[in-house]
């Protein structure tokens, strides 16, 4: 038997170390978001765990335990919703999809759909100018119009969504922005 040397990743195609790499930060976040959720199976904080390791200690020695050595009380679980959604930025006020007009409504089917739109300008970079929405680059906002009975023009009704899934309701032109709850 002949003995090849074994390879490494630096002989590897980089495509192929991009791809682990990749695939090893996206472990390395879902075991985070994990532990800071209480989704994990021991019950115990795996990040506080980790941070201890690393610091040298061992996590029981430390984590958990008040002054008097007495365990402290788990904090109350966060409730999970069924549909994953969460708010962006809890300094802006949530409305439920389905106190939303049913024109906005009749919008966001458009949106899921991708068109066809009411007017020319519905799905054009939203530039958040006022930054009344969380700060992002130029390009990740999208308005679109939602048609307002009675008037002649576009009116001052929007849904401005986010490239991450975000939607956002505004009835008066942007002075004020609601973030949209599709629980409810």
């Amino acid at each position: 038997m002949s003995s090849r040397p074994r390879r490494t990743d630096r002989d590897r195609p980089r495509s192929r170390r991009t791809a682990r790499t990749v695939l090893a930060t996206l472990v390395a976040a879902l075991t985070a978001s994990a532990a800071l959720t209480g989704c994990g199976s021991s019950g115990g904080s795996a990040a506080a765990g980790t941070a201890a390791t690393a610091k040298g200690t061992t996590p029981n020695a430390t984590a958990g335990r008040s002054a008097s050595g007495a365990p402290k009380p788990s904090p109350p679980a966060k409730p999970s919703s069924p549909s994953g959604w969460v708010p962006t930025n809890t300094a802006l006020a949530d409305v439920c999809r389905s106190k939303l007009p049913d024109q906005a409504r009749d919008t966001l089917t458009l949106i899921a759909k991708g068109g066809p739109y009411p007017y020319r300008s519905d799905g054009i970079v939203f530039e958040n100018r006022e930054s009344r929405l969380p700060r992002q680059s130029t390009g990740y906002y999208h308005e679109y119009t939602v048609v307002t009975p009675g008037s002649d023009d576009r009116g001052t009704r929007r849904v401005v969504t986010g490239s991450a899934g975000e939607q956002y309701w505004t009835g008066d032109h942007y002075a004020s922005f609601q973030e949209i709850d599709s629980r409810c």
